[in-house]
C-alpha cells in the first residue's frame, strides 16, 4: 500500500517520479504528491484523489530547477485523504515520505510536543519527519539522526528522505519493501520495480535497517554505521508488460492470460510431480492467506482433507494474533502473490519462530515471504496490474490443487485433466456474449448472493469478493445449507442468486436450496458441470477432476464480475478504497 519513487541524477525528475507514480497506481492511494529539492531550495506540490489532479498542479506549476526528487501515493491510514495530509512532509529541514504505519506514533507525538514541536496533519508520517528532524538539530549529522530515530520506531516503515543542504537522497526500511535502483549516473528508489524498469533493470533488494545515502555520482548502503556491499540483482519483467495490449483493462487482459501463465506454471511441475515438495511426512497443513489467497487457500484445504491430511485454512490477520497449537508435525503453507502481505509475513514469522517448517507460494521471487520462507514454490503469473487478482489466484488454486493431488494416490486422468485445462478455459473465456447477457440482467441489482457447498462454497467466496471489489454491489456469499438460517429472509422478487454446483455427492442438495431462492422470487444464475435446466440462466463447463474443476468456474465469475463493472461504469483496474499490495495491517 502506498507507494514511493525517488530520483537522483543528471535529469530533471518530475517525468521520472510521474511515470514511477503511475506505475505504482495498483498499489491502491487516495492522495499523492512530490518534492523536488536543489540545495537549500525545496518545492512540494500535493493533491488528493488520482495521480492526474497531482500532474495538473503540476503543469501549472513553475518547478525549480532540480535533479533530484521523492514523489508518493498514499492510502491514508492516520487522518483523511487531504492535501495536508498527503505525503510529502516536511519539518524543519528534513522533507520525508513514507509507506507503512508508525505504531507509536502517539507517544512520540505527545514527546515532541513537550519539546516544542508543533504539527499540521493527522499523520503519523509527519511524527516521523519531526523525529528525524529533531536529531539532526542536536546532531548535525543526518545518518545518525536517521538511525536513532528508527531505533524509537515501533512499526513499518519505508522512508524516502531529503534534507535541505545536502544534496543526496537517503533511504531506510523495515518490513515495507523497499529497492535501490541503478543507472549509468542516475540512482532511484521504489516500492517496486515496475516504477523504475522503464530506466533501469539493475537494483538492490533493501534488507531491514539498510540506509542508502545517494546522489548521482554514486551510492552506499550502511548497517549500524557500517558500510557493507549488496548484489545487483537484474530484473527480468520488461516495459512492455505493463501495457494493456489492446484490452481496455488490464483486468480483463490478465483473465485472458490465464490459460498461457497456467501452461507456463503447470508444465514443469506435471512432467515431474515428484518435484513437488514431499508434502506426506506433515500430519497438519495450516494454509494462510488474505483475500482471494486466503479462498485460494480455503480450496486447498478441502482438497487435502479429501485425501485424508489434516488441514486448516485461516486468515493471516486472525492467525498471527491467535494461540495455535503446534502440536503435531505441522507445514504452513504461505500465500501471497506480492510476497509482502504484512498479515501474512506475521504468520509466517510465528511458524519460523515455533520451528515449523513453512512453504511460500508467491509470484515475486525477491520478496519477503520468498525469501524468509524455508521452501518456495513460484507461480509464474507475470507482473498482475489490475488491483483485483485473477491470473495469480487461479495459478494459487493451480498449486494448491497440485499439492494435494501430491498427497493422494497416483491417478494418471488427473494429471490429463491438468494438462487440459489451458486448453478447456480457453473455451470458457471465449463465451464473453454469454456473461455479458447475464451481467445486463443484473448489474442495477443492489444485492447478490451466492451460494454453494463444500468446494462450491468456497469458488463462491471468491466469485462474490471479486464482484464487490470492482462492482461495488453489496455480495455475500454462503453455504447453501445455512441460507434458510435467517439470510433467506433477504431474498425478494428479482434477487440475483448464483448457485454453483459440481461436487456430485451433493448436487441434489445444492439444487434444492436453489429452488428455495427460486420459489421466493430470486433470479437464479446456475454455473455447473451437469446437465440442470429450469433456471434463467445455465452456465456449463466441462466436467473434469475435482483437483481442477474450479479452475474452469471460478473464470466464469471473474468474468461476470468484470462485465457488471464495466455496465456501471467503475473504475475497474482501481477500486476506490483498495490496494493491490497490502503491507500493513
Amino acid at each position: 500500500m502506498c507507494g514511493i519513487v525517488g530520483y537522483v541524477g543528471e535529469q530533471h525528475p518530475i517525468k521520472i517520479l510521474l511515470d514511477g507514480l503511475k506505475c505504482l497506481e495498483y498499489r491502491g492511494y487516495d492522495s499523492s504528491g512530490i518534492v523536488l529539492q536543489n540545495n537549500d531550495e525545496c518545492q512540494i506540490i500535493k493533491s488528493v484523489g488520482k495521480i492526474s489532479n497531482l500532474e495538473e498542479k503540476i503543469n501549472n506549476s513553475k518547478l525549480i530547477e532540480s535533479n533530484m526528487g521523492l514523489a508518493h501515493t498514499r492510502w491514508a491510514t492516520h487522518g483523511e485523504a487531504n492535501e495536508v495530509n498527503a505525503h510529502p512532509h516536511k519539518v524543519g529541514k528534513v522533507t520525508l515520505v513514507h509507506n507503512g504505519i508508525i505504531e507509536n506514533a502517539k507517544e512520540l507525538k505527545d514527546r515532541l510536543i513537550s519539546d516544542g514541536v508543533e504539527f499540521v496533519s493527522e499523520t503519523d508520517t509527519e511524527v516521523a519527519c519531526a523525529l528525524i528532524s529533531y536529531y539532526y538539530d542536536k546532531e548535525n549529522d543526518i545518518k545518525k539522526a536517521i538511525e536513532k530515530a528508527c531505533n524509537e520506531i515501533v512499526g513499518s516503515y519505508a522512508f524516502g528522505i531529503l534534507v535541505e543542504g545536502i544534496d543526496k537522497i537517503y533511504a531506510i526500511r523495515k518490513d515495507s519493501p523497499l529497492i535501490l535502483g541503478i543507472g549509468e549516473g542516475e540512482y532511484f528508489i521504489a516500492s517496486d520495480i515496475s516504477a523504475i524498469i522503464n530506466y533501469t533493470n539493475q537494483y538492490i533488494l533493501l534488507d531491514v535497517n539498510e540506509l542508502v545515502e545517494m546522489d548521482s555520482s554514486g551510492y552506499s548502503i550502511t548497517t549500524n554505521g557500517k558500510e557493507i556491499k549488496k548484489e545487483v540483482l537484474t530484473a527480468t519483467i520488461d516495459a512492455s508488460s505493463k501495457e494493456k495490449n489492446g484490452y481496455p483493462h488490464f483486468m480483463l487482459k490478465e483473465i485472458m492470460e490465464e490459460p498461457i501463465v497456467l501452461e507456463n506454471t503447470l508444465k514443469p511441475i506435471l512432467s515431474d510431480i515428484s518435484s513437488l515438495p514431499d508434502l506426506k511426512q506433515y500430519e497438519e497443513i495450516h494454509i494462510i492467506g488474505c483475500g482471494s489467497a486466503y479462498y485460494a487457500g480455503m480450496i486447498g484445504k478441502s482438497l487435502f482433507e479429501e485425501n485424508g491430511v489434516r488441514a486448516i485454512a485461516e486468515v493471516a490477520s486472525e492467525y498471527r494474533y491467535k494461540k495455535v497449537l503446534y502440536d503435531r508435525k505441522t507445514l504452513v503453507i504461505l500465500i501471497s502473490q506480492s510476497g509482502e502481505t504484512a498479515d501474512t509475513i506475521a504468520a509466517m514469522r510465528k511458524a519460523i519462530d515455533n520451528n515449523i517448517d513453512t512453504l511460500a507460494i508467491v509470484n515475486v521471487k525477491t520478496s519477503t515471504i520468498a525469501r524468509e520462507s524455508k521452501n518456495q514454490i513460484f507461480i509464474e503469473a507475470g507482473p498482475e496490474i489490475a488491483v483485483a487478482t485473477t491470473k495469480a489466484y487461479i495459478l494459487q488454486v493451480a498449486i494448491l490443487s497440485l499439492l494435494a493431488y501430491s498427497c493422494g494416490e497416483s491417478d494418471s486422468k488427473v494429471i490429463d485433466d491438468f494438462n487440459s485445462i489451458p486448453s478447456l478455459l480457453r473455451e470458457v473465456l471465449d463465451r464473453k456474449d454469454e456473461y455479458l447477457k447475464i451481467a445486463k440482467d443484473i448489474y442495477k441489482n443492489d444485492n447478490i448472493f451466492f451460494i454453494g457447498r463444500k468446494l462450491d462454497y468456497s469458488i463462491c467466496m471468491e466469485g462474490s469478493l471479486k464482484l464487490k471489489e470492482v462492482s461495488y454491489i453489496h455480495s455475500e456469499a454462503y453455504q447453501a445449507g445455512e441460507l434458510k438460517h435467517g439470510t433467506i429472509s433477504l431474498i425478494e422478487e428479482g434477487t440475483p442468486v448464483f448457485g454453483i454446483i459440481t461436487e456430485d455427492d451433493i448436487r441434489e442438495k445444492t439444487i434444492s436450496n436453489v429452488e428455495e431462492v427460486k420459489s421466493r422470487g430470486a433470479k437464479v444464475i446456475v454455473v455447473t458441470n451437469s446437465d440442470i435446466d429450469g433456471y434463467e440462466y445455465v452456465v456449463k463447463v466441462k466436467k473434469v477432476s475435482k483437483y481442477v474443476q474450479s479452475l474452469l468456474v471460478v473464470p466464469v465469475l471473474q468474468l461476470i464480475a468484470y462485465e457488471v463493472a464495466k455496465l456501471r461504469g467503475c473504475d475497474i483496474d482501481k477500486p476506490r478504497n483498495l490496494a493491490k499490495s497490502v503491507t500493513v495491517e
